[in-house]
């Protein structure tokens, strides 16, 4: 995660910036049902709408609206926005316009309910869960990321118990059109607040698939990360990689020269990190975690070998290829300030060693409060993680962890407890943040696909009397689901 929001933002497609533009209110053109008179917490009111059309009944939930419909085939696509109060335990404070899709097949199959904690994209996509039980699929984007910002904003609202129970009211509003089985998941700092939302409402869904989700329980405390570091991959791949790294430090000068050459070229400015010599060390600080996150060990035959003897040319394009730097610009980091704000707040942040960079770094592993504009006040809770962790080893129930063998994510795991049911945490052989339910060993990746069936209420007899038989019930749809880590956002700070 923490490659998500430094080495790839230059170059991934950002989530969410494709059909709407920007949302104060109900957008130019949008359908808009009713407001309601007081947005409350309760359950929404019952569904007394008279059409058949599953537009109509969308329009029938008070504070609902339709931005738009993209058509695909077998399903309806809406892109739409939902009133939600700014602050659930004083809904006085007023209220925002929060963005979410709908991927609609039909109201008697299960929902699967994604959220990646970032923005959400507008284009039709299809999680794994959903292909897995073949349902509908409703997207929310995470409070405060633009357009989902209240104006003004105030920073200490959001939290992690608000955005759960953001999710709590679209679900109330949603149930009565969809009231088969539910099932929440998500990625990365997705499958953390698909975790928080099952902690916080556990009523709620019927089970939770969460992929590559941290759990930094102690965010003082990161040796898990460093042992992790240690042994990954090869010893001659992780020596390259070290290597490499440590060049990029001792040619500060001329590399820093081309930076500035770089941000003057494309209108970069660094107010939010304080200077570009921070912002230079930064990207090359995230550079070996950043290519254990998202590279594979053959991916090492890409970076020099002998990094001494490699042009400057080389060694900036291997760093930026890995780990990107437009990413602490201030345009880079812009859309990522309430990723970093809940970093240093609530979530927690690796603070790894690097040990072979010897006295080069003058900045160490900069924390999350380096990349919040100093305006935002913010406050670490260090009881917030601990509660999640607690809750999820004594009352966890249905909740399925996937981790990829050599992301440095998983050094830092989601763990079950003796009060946990029915629940499971597997890891991908040689996997990485991309680590999926289908890339599980056989045994196990027919054992969560069982469970996901299971869950949902869909698990064909045959997987019901053995469950070595169970695989997904939709066919595999190279639009709808095709997964670029590189376009997910993590958690690294």
């Amino acid at each position: 995660m923490r490659k998500a929001l430094r080495g790839f933002l230059s170059l991934a497609v950002l989530i969410g910036t494709v059909g709407v533009t920007g949302m104060t209110g109900a957008s130019a053109g949008a359908v808009t049902a009713a407001e309601p008179a007081a947005v409350t917490s309760g359950p929404a009111p019952a569904d007394d709408s008279t059409g058949t059309d599953i537009k109509d009944r969308i329009l029938a939930i008070p504070g609902m609206s339709v931005i738009e419909e993209k058509p695909y085939a077998g399903y309806r696509y809406f892109v739409l926005a939902y009133t939600q109060p700014v602050d659930h335990r004083d809904p006085s404070r007023g209220t925002f316009q929060q963005r979410l899709t709908l991927l609609h097949k039909d109201t008697s199959r299960p929902t699967v309910f994604s959220t990646s904690g970032y923005n959400v994209s507008t284009s039709p996509g299809r999680a794994e869960p959903t292909r897995i039980i073949d349902g509908n699929q409703v997207s929310l984007e995470y409070r405060y990321f633009t357009p989902s910002r209240p104006s003004p904003a105030d920073w200490s609202r959001l939290d992690i118990r608000q955005a759960a129970d953001d999710q709590h009211r679209v679900f109330t509003a949603l149930k009565r059109i969809y009231p088969a089985k539910w099932l929440a998941t998500g990625a990365s700092k997705g499958g953390m607040t698909a975790t928080y939302y099952e902690r916080f409402h556990p009523g709620d869904m019927d089970g939770v698939v969460a992929y590559v989700a941290p759990n930094d329980v102690v965010d003082k405390e990161d040796s898990a990360y460093d042992r992790f570091l240690a042994r990954v991959g090869t010893k001659a791949c992780r020596d390259r990689l070290g290597a490499l790294q440590r060049e990029a430090l001792v040619r500060r000068a001329p590399l820093e020269e081309k930076y500035r050459e770089y941000a003057a070229a494309h209108g970069y400015t660094f107010q939010t990190t304080g200077s570009l010599d921070k912002a230079y060390e930064a990207v090359v600080m995230d550079y070996y975690w950043a290519f254990w996150q998202y590279s594979l060990p053959a991916d090492c035959e890409n970076v020099p070998a002998d990094a001494t003897s490699a042009s400057d040319q080389a060694i900036w394009d291997s760093v930026d290829a890995v780990s990107g730097f437009s990413t602490y610009t201030d345009q880079g980091l812009e859309k990522y300030v309430p990723y970093y704000y809940q970093a240093g707040t609530q979530l927690g942040s690796p603070d790894i060693r690097q040990p072979w960079l010897g006295g080069l770094s003058r900045y160490g592993y900069q924390p999350p409060r380096t990349f919040v504009p100093r305006s935002i006040p913010m406050r670490f809770q260090p009881s917030a993680m601990r509660d999640i962790d607690s809750w999820v080893r004594h009352h966890g129930e249905r909740m399925l962890y996937v981790y990829g063998e050599n992301d440095p994510y998983g050094a830092e795991p989601f763990r079950l407890g003796a009060g946990s049911r029915d629940s499971y945490v597997m890891t991908v052989p040689g996997g990485n943040h991309g680590a999926t339910v289908g890339a599980l060993a056989g045994e196990e990746r027919a054992e969560a696909t069982a469970a996901v069936l299971r869950w949902a209420g869909v698990a064909p007899a045959a997987v019901r009397e053995d469950p070595a038989k169970a695989a997904p019930l939709a066919a595999f749809d190279a639009r709808l689901d095709k997964r670029d880590v590189r376009e997910e956002r993590g958690l690294r700070r």
